[in-house]
Order: structure tokens, then C-alpha cells, then sequence
């Protein structure tokens, strides 16, 4: 007798034949079209993207000259895979650690669902670094197992190389600052940015109005409109011959930057702002907190000098505030703080919409950097990133997989390997551990939570 199930048209053999035709490139002769095949070849083989769960995080801290100590962690899978992700330098890796409990057992191919699970136990400045480094490494995750870079995951790139800026030494003597920004040029930087703030005047009478007496903790912790702290016409005239000295140096072909004007009154910074506009500044940073949006605003009106800020804020809502406002010129967003890669990238796309340009605040490893590089790729309105580390030695050695040196004549070639595009270089990493940590050992003590009321509202 015939078997005329083979020929009945029901829903499983139709289905069959539907998923035949898809692998067939969809119609014709039953070969994969060139795109279909690239799909199959382009997932990781050895991983099963559905049955893929998060088993273990651990971690290691890197000390390094410049800003420091920074942690490093590693996100492992039941199939092998794992990813790598950074904590805001000078922060601590419990900030990290402490959402492990959160997280294991979970898919972490689900980066944006992660995120919001994490989202609230990060904050301002450091307090971000854990929720930012967990995000970075499901991200490397992400693109090992399906053989992409980070940044075609966030729609592809617009640029094949990231301008880097960087800053120099301080020097008392106006030409000593310019001869090592002048420095800067000759290694190939195109942007080159200054620390020029009050404390260069303290050794000059009059050049600084400031009340006796003041704590260190008044000097460096409370906010600049109530330091009662002001810059006189003499110290203006001073802080100019710095400048003066810089531009002259470097000349007025590349962007010069700002940052560390000291916590000064907003008349002093709109005295400076005017006071810098022949030469012409990229911005000036961080010139008051940036939560005051209002005084911000003002200054930003007030000055010629294009205003900045950014480095420590988390909440997406806050940076659209100064975008929408217009209460800065410019934005600049520590992606180890703001939110990790794909929030970085959703602040860029939404500056843009108001006409806010996008540099980008950075001070760490080359883990940290490459998560920076991909999101700069993939974000139309970046300017440049910062590099604090263009005077460590050994920087550069922590990893392997990318084109070296890093940092080629200003720019930094955007990777096309999977993920984050690098892995640890263990010998170098080791060198340069913090005394007193080991290098990813085992983290039972964090496997469990030691909170379970984690819902933001009721």
C-alpha cells in the first residue's frame, strides 16, 4: 500500500518545507544564497546561542601610572565562551562583584535585558562601574558567539579609525607646558587638550580672590558656586599666557581642549570664557557640576568658549536635559560610566538630535578603550576619545588581537575581530596585578544574593 503520508500537504510536512526553501536561500535550486551561507558560517559552531548560560564572573585589578587602580572582569559561559568588561578606573571591583548573583543562570546574549535588570545599582561618577563592566563584557560575549564585531551589533560603524585626543604634564613655566604639547603633536595626536586650572596661580599675589582658612575638603568637595572662590583680572591675564604659550606651539590647525579650571564661580568661568576666545578653544570641561543646568546654561550663553561636561553622569534623562536645553555646547560621556556601550551609543544618537556633538571621557585599560572604540564606530556624531595612558610603557602589551601600536599617528584602527576584538595577555596582566589580588581566582563568597527587594518601584 502507498504511503500517501509522504504526499499529504499537513502542517509538519509543511512546515519542512518551508524551512527547506529558507535554507535554500529562500527560492531556485536548493543551494544557500551567499547570504545564507555567510549567516551559518558566521555563528560561533561551538556554541549553542538558545542554551548558552552565564556560570561564573570573576576578576583581577591592574594598577598602572595615571588614574588607577582598575578592575577587569570575566564573564564565563557553560559553553566556553566568556567575555571580558572594566570597572571606572579608580573604582572598586565590588561594584562589580556584587551583581553576580544577578546574572548567573542568565542568557547573556540578552545584553539590553541584563541592563535594565542591573541598571538600578548604578550611579553618578564610579558608582556606575560595576553595572558599565558587566554590560561591556555580555557585549564581547555577544559578538565571540556570533562572529561579529561589537560595533555591527549597534548598526555599523561610520568611521574606520577613532581620533584620540590626549592632555600633557603641567608645568609653572608657560614654555615647558608648550614644548610638551608640542611634544604631543610630534607623536601625531590631532587633538591635543590642557589641565589649566587656579592652582597655577597660587604662588602669584593677587591673582586669585579665595577666603581664608579653607579645608581641603572645602577646596576639592564643595560644589564651585559656594567655594566663594573667584579668578582676579591678573589671574585671567596669566592663565592666557598659557594658553598663549600652547597655541603657539602647536598652532591653530588642530582642536586645543580644556579642563580642570578649579572650583571658581560661574562669573570667573564666564570672564575666562571670554577671556579664551581668541584662541579659539575646542571647550572648556567641567567648568561647574553639571546637575546645576541652569548656571550651566548661563555660562554656555554667556561664553564664547564652547562649554562641556558629562564625565560623571549615568542617567540617560540627565544628559538629555543638557542636549535639550542647550545648556552645554558639547557632551562627553565616560562610557564606563554612562551606562556601558549601547546606552553610550543611544546618548550619541540623541545629541545628535538636538545638534549636541559627542567626545567621549576614558582613562583606563585597553579592555575599556576597545568597548569605547566600537561605540565611537558606530555613533555619527563623535569627536574624539581621550587616552590617559599614552605614557605607560606596558600599556598596550595587557592584551593581544589587535594591530599594534594601538595608538598609530592620533587614531586607533576600529577592530573587525568578534566581540571586543581582544583577549588578556596573562603574563603582562600579572606583572602589573594590585599586591594582594589574585588574577581571576574563584568568587563563591559572591554567588549568592544578599538582597532580594531589587524592584525600583511597587
Amino acid at each position: 500500500m502507498a504511503n500517501y503520508n509522504r504526499f499529504t500537504p499537513t502542517r509538519r510536512n509543511m512546515l519542512k518545507s518551508t524551512m527547506a526553501l529558507f535554507a535554500g536561500g529562500l527560492l531556485g535550486n536548493g543551494v544557500p544564497s551567499a547570504e545564507a551561507q555567510s549567516s551559518i558560517q558566521n555563528v560561533n559552531k561551538n556554541s549553542s546561542p538558545s542554551a548558552l548560560k552565564i556560570t561564573d564572573m570573576r576578576y583581577t585589578v591592574v594598577v598602572k601610572p595615571g588614574p588607577s587602580p582598575c578592575p577587569i572582569i570575566r564573564i564565563d559561559t557553560n559553553q566556553g565562551v566568556y567575555g571580558l568588561g572594566e570597572v571606572r578606573d579608580v573604582a572598586n571591583y565590588q561594584y562589580a562583584m556584587v551583581l553576580k548573583s544577578r546574572i548567573l543562570g542568565e542568557n547573556p546574549l540578552n545584553v539590553d535585558f541584563l541592563f535594565e535588570k542591573l541598571a538600578q545599582f548604578g550611579g553618578i561618577s564610579r558608582q556606575a562601574g560595576g553595572v558599565c563592566a558587566v554590560e561591556m563584557a555580555l557585549w564581547d560575549i555577544a559578538g565571540k558567539v556570533y562572529n561579529c564585531p561589537v560595533y555591527q551589533m549597534l548598526g555599523g560603524k561610520w568611521r574606520d579609525e577613532i581620533r584620540i585626543y590626549a592632555d600633557t604634564t603641567e608645568s609653572e613655566d608657560p614654555k615647558v607646558y608648550a614644548q610638551r604639547a608640542k611634544e604631543r603633536k610630534e607623536m601625531g595626536l590631532t587633538w591635543i587638550k590642557m589641565d589649566l586650572g587656579i592652582d597655577t596661580l597660587e604662588n602669584i599675589p593677587g591673582a586669585v580672590m579665595m577666603p581664608s582658612g579653607m579645608s581641603k575638603w572645602e577646596m576639592s568637595s564643595q560644589p564651585h558656586p559656594f567655594t566663594g572662590i573667584e579668578v582676579t583680572e591678573k589671574g585671567v591675564d596669566r592663565l592666557c599666557e598659557y594658553v598663549s604659550a600652547v597655541r603657539e606651539a602647536i598652532g591653530y590647525d588642530m582642536p586645543l581642549s580644556m579642563d580642570h579650571l578649579g572650583h571658581i564661580g560661574v562669573k570667573s568661568v564666564i570672564r575666562l570664557g571670554r577671556a579664551y576666545e581668541k584662541f579659539n578653544l575646542e571647550w572648556i570641561e567641567d567648568v561647574i557640576p553639571w546637575y546645576y543646568t541652569d548656571l550651566l546654561k548661563e555660562i554656555t550663553d554667556a561664553s564664547p568658549t564652547p562649554t562641556l561636561t558629562g564625565e560623571d553622569i549615568y542617567e540617560f534623562a540627565d544628559f538629555e536635559k543638557l542636549c535639550s536645553t542647550h545648556a552645554v555646547d558639547k557632551i562627553h560621556p565616560d562610557l564606563a560610566t554612562s551606562g556601558g556601550i549601547l546606552r553610550t551609543h543611544k546618548i550619541g544618537d540623541m545629541a545628535f538630535k538636538y545638534g549636541v556633538p559627542m567626545a567621549m571621557h576614558f582613562a583606563g585599560t585597553p579592555v575599556s578603550c576597545m568597548a569605547n572604540v566600537h561605540c565611537a564606530a558606530a555613533t555619527r556624531n563623535f569627536l574624539a576619545l581621550e587616552n590617559h595612558s599614552l605614557d605607560v610603557p606596558f600599556w598596550q602589551d595587557l592584551i593581544h588581537g589587535i594591530e599594534k601600536p594601538i595608538v598609530q599617528k592620533g587614531y586607533i584602527k576600529v577592530p573587525d575581530s568578534p566581540g571586543l576584538g581582544v583577549t588578556l595577555n596573562d603574563d603582562e596582566m600579572k606583572r602589573h596585578i594590585k599586591p594582594g589580588v589574585g588574577y581571576f581566582e574563584p568568587t563563591p563568597m559572591w554567588d549568592e544574593k544578599q538582597s532580594f527587594a531589587d524592584a525600583a518601584f511597587s
